[in-house]
């Protein structure tokens, strides 16, 4: 690859190490009982209340109606990612500074293979986290599902979840847009010293 294109590619790899400052994804609970809203944010390593108490005040909304507590420390993924990403930031550093475009290439499958992994692991743990419920709850609705959306609105009785991907995601997006745009213009540079030649 040419220069320019490399230099896009290192960069890439850098603005990657913006995910781990910002939330990856989250979930709103809208409720009239709740009319400043409560909601989740989903990070690399950690989930979080959107607002300092919400994420006990949706444990113990979810202890009534059986659905189990959600402990970010036991959620063996948020240990993972982390180590994900700093392979990718190191992967794409090497990509760039080889200048192979069979490695940018690679670099961008695995960003699609692993997000596609990513949300399918999201969905089932939604689905157990909505489905596998506490026969001994306080609050029983026989066939009452409490899943989450995966991405979207749903209503879960009187709460309307929403879920969607937040600035984390978009960086993913820009970092892939800008592996892409890099292997654009290094082709087009070739092209060009083709018909010059």
């Amino acid at each position: 690859m040419k220069t320019q294109s490399k230099i896009i590619v290192v960069a890439a790899s850098l603005i990657l190490v913006l995910s781990f400052f910002f939330p990856i994804w989250y979930i709103d609970l809208e409720a009239p009982q709740y009319p400043e809203g409560i909601g989740l944010e989903i990070w690399l390593n950690k989930i979080t209340g959107q607002k300092p108490h919400d994420l006990n005040n949706i444990n113990g909304l979810n202890h009534y109606i059986g659905m189990k507590e959600i402990v970010p420390d036991a959620i063996p993924e948020l240990k993972i990612m982390p180590f994900i990403i700093m392979f990718l930031i190191l992967f794409g550093l090497a990509s760039g500074i080889s200048g192979k475009r069979f490695m940018v290439y690679l670099w961008i499958i695995l960003f699609i293979v692993i997000a596609a992994v990513g949300m399918y692991d999201f969905y089932l743990w939604e689905y157990d986290y909505g489905h596998n419920l506490n026969p001994h709850a306080a609050i029983k609705i026989p066939g009452m599902a409490y899943q989450p959306p995966l991405i979207g609105s749903k209503m879960l009785l009187n709460f309307n979840a929403i879920s969607m991907p937040h600035i984390g995601s978009w960086i993913l997006v820009t970092v892939v847009i800008l592996a892409i745009v890099a292997l654009f213009i290094d082709k087009k540079n070739k092209t060009i010293e083709v018909s010059n030649a």
